[in-house]
This record gives C-alpha cells, structure tokens and sequence, in this order.
C-alpha cells in the first residue's frame, strides 16, 4: 500500500507558474514510476507526466517545454513545475504511482490548479 498526498495548486494568471508536489508514504521501495495526471470538467483524465525509476521522463504534448517533473528518491517526493501556464491547464491534478510487478496504481486525492486568462 502506497499513500500519495498533493500540495501547491491554486489560482495563477496565465503565463504564470506553479509547484506542485506529491509525497509517498507507505512501501514506498515498491514504486515504480511516479506521475502527474489531470482532468478538466467534462473530460476524462489524461496523463500531464510521469518517471521512472530510471530517470527516464514521458510528457503530453501540450506541457512539453512548459512542465518538469523531477523526483526526489531520498524523500519519496515527486515534483510538477509548471511554467507558462494556460487556461487550458486549469484541471484538477492527480498524483500518481505505480508499484510492484503487476504495475498497481495509487492516486492522490487530487489538488485544484486553475489558470485565468
């Protein structure tokens, strides 16, 4: 069992920026890959970004050259910089991790970002 808590979300003018941050607590040595996830009213959650154990990064489109996710192993931390944001980034914003050889999913309870234009 993993436990994800968010912070940092909040109500930013477009072209500006946020941190949002995610901290895993539980068997944390079991996680994989840790993400970022988002999801708009009226559409279905999609993937903002995500990394892997190895370092290695994934990005949609629409954040490449705007997001960065980083991960602090030390900490069990993982971090979402977003810059230039856009009122199309205004969702609701979900940590995630997948663990153990069946790749299982855990979810935090999500953390508000909204973008003003």
């Amino acid at each position: 069992q993993v436990q994800l808590v968010e912070s940092g979300g909040g109500l930013v003018q477009a072209g500006g920026s946020l941190r949002l941050s995610c901290a895993a607590s539980g068997i944390t040595s079991s996680i994989k890959q840790m993400g970022w996830y988002r999801q708009a009213p009226g559409k279905q959650r999609e993937l903002v970004a995500r990394i892997y154990n190895t370092g290695t990064t994934n990005y949609a489109d629409s954040v490449k050259g705007r997001f960065a996710i980083s991960r602090d192993n030390a900490k069990d931390t993982v971090s979402l910089q977003m810059n230039s944001l856009k009122p199309e980034d205004t969702a609701v914003y979900y940590c995630n991790a997948a663990t153990g050889s069946a790749w299982s999913n855990y979810w935090g309870q999500g953390t508000q970002v909204t973008v003003s234009s």
